[in-house]
């Protein structure tokens, strides 16, 4: 019994060992997430570039005649406001609000004849609206507008200003800018803010030197 229980065991173990032995795989490796760049090589694989024209080289226009005109007079503006001594940074330094009352007389002028154009009862010949100007502009607009009606004998004449707001100054900017301007200029006698009907607080009314007539020749 116990030769036969030998026998039958040996048999097994000689089966288990003639058995083929199946491989065992090994783990994949873990592929690493692709970059950007390499996801976007991929994505333009096959893509092929359009052909472009030439274009053709950017030519600036030249300044036509109203630019150089432009040019000139802001030059002539220039070198009048330095013969005239109007400075831009001291009418800054006093900043006017948008709804204040300008008023300027200087010594010498009646009270009465202030009085006339504070009432609108000096009419104006002469005017210049000065919405939408820089204030370089503007200034050149209020010189130009003097220089003009004393060429033509006006004495009164009225600068429209606005109402604008700007927080550099804390006032009215270009408002600032003309009280400033017509008090440096020598051929401005007084100033005041217009009556309701000639625009109220956004205008002024000048009163003007009288120009002395040219010597004759000869």
């Amino acid at each position: 019994m116990k030769s036969k229980l030998l026998n039958d065991l040996k048999k097994s173990l000689t089966a288990e060992q003639k058995a083929p032995v199946k491989p065992v795989a090994a783990p994949k490796p873990r592929q690493e997430e692709p970059d950007e760049k390499t996801l976007w090589q991929r994505a333009l694989n096959g893509v092929k570039p359009l052909a472009t024209e030439a274009t053709a080289p950017l030519h600036l226009p030249r300044p036509d005649k109203q630019e150089m005109l432009m040019r000139r007079a802001r030059a002539e503006g220039e070198r009048e406001m330095d013969n005239l001594g109007i400075s831009d940074t001291q009418a800054l330094m006093n900043p006017v609000a948008s709804e204040a009352q300008l008023a300027f007389r200087r010594v010498g002028v009646q009270v009465g004849q202030f009085k006339k154009l504070q009432d609108g009862q000096l009419v104006w010949k002469a005017a210049v609206d000065l919405h939408g100007c820089t204030v370089e502009q503007a200034r050149m607009a209020v010189l130009q507008l003097i220089a003009d009606a004393r060429a033509e004998s006006i004495t009164v004449v009225k600068i429209v200003h606005g109402k604008g707001y700007s927080l550099d100054t804390g006032g009215s900017l270009l408002k600032t800018c003309v009280n400033g301007w017509l008090q440096q200029h020598p051929a401005v006698l007084a100033f005041c803010s217009a009556t309701s009907k000639d625009g109220g607080n956004g205008a002024v009314l000048v009163l003007l030197k009288r120009q002395a007539p040219a010597a004759n020749a000869g």
